[in-house]
């Protein structure tokens, strides 16, 4: 469909895109912001639904924008930039998440052996004690290695968050300056 105007009793008929963006909810005014740099603004006509911790945003632009191609590639870039945040929060509780669980696993095999060992016809009261310490490490050790690991990595990619908030700064300000011209 091409963009047209239409003259209808002294008012001008302004055609639009659509575009339906479904955002986790704590970041939704973020991309309410930057999307308003590419030209969108929210339809209010149409409102947004949440499901859980993800929303979904109803959004227009005028068609007959100017620079539109380069505006649509600015807003690939800032969504590409916020996936790439997603899944660097993401990789810090992944990893914790496995390597406490693989520890804890680990801790569950001891305890399984310190039972076989009591169990046992006689008991076996020495492979107990040996089954014993690293059964309990092993369950306990979890919970305190999950807020290590995360601890260090929040460290590590913080930073690597904080240059891509940047980039989305520029970004924006770059299509700001499009959408102004």
């Amino acid at each position: 469909m091409s963009a047209y105007e239409i003259t209808r009793g002294g008012k001008d008929y302004i055609g639009y895109d659509y575009k339906t963006a479904t955002v986790d909810r704590g970041k939704a005014s973020m991309y309410l912001d930057a999307y308003e740099s590419f030209g969108w603004l929210p339809d209010d006509s149409i409102p947004s639904r949440q499901v859980i911790r993800m929303l979904t945003l109803k959004l227009k632009r005028n068609r007959k924008i100017l620079n539109k191609a380069e505006l649509t590639r600015l807003q690939q870039h800032f969504e590409a930039c916020m996936d790439e945040i997603a899944s660097l929060e993401n990789s810090i509780m992944k990893m914790a998440a496995i390597y406490s669980m693989m520890v804890g696993f680990i801790g569950t095999v001891f305890v399984v052996g310190f039972l076989f060992a009591i169990t046992n016809e006689p008991p076996r009261i020495l492979l107990c004690f040996i089954f014993t310490i690293p059964g309990f490490v092993g369950l306990v050790a979890p919970f305190y290695l999950f807020k290590l690991l995360v601890r260090k990595r929040t460290i590590a990619v913080e930073p690597l968050i904080e240059q891509k908030h940047d980039e989305i700064k520029k970004i924006c300000e770059k299509g700001n300056i499009l959408l102004h011209q």
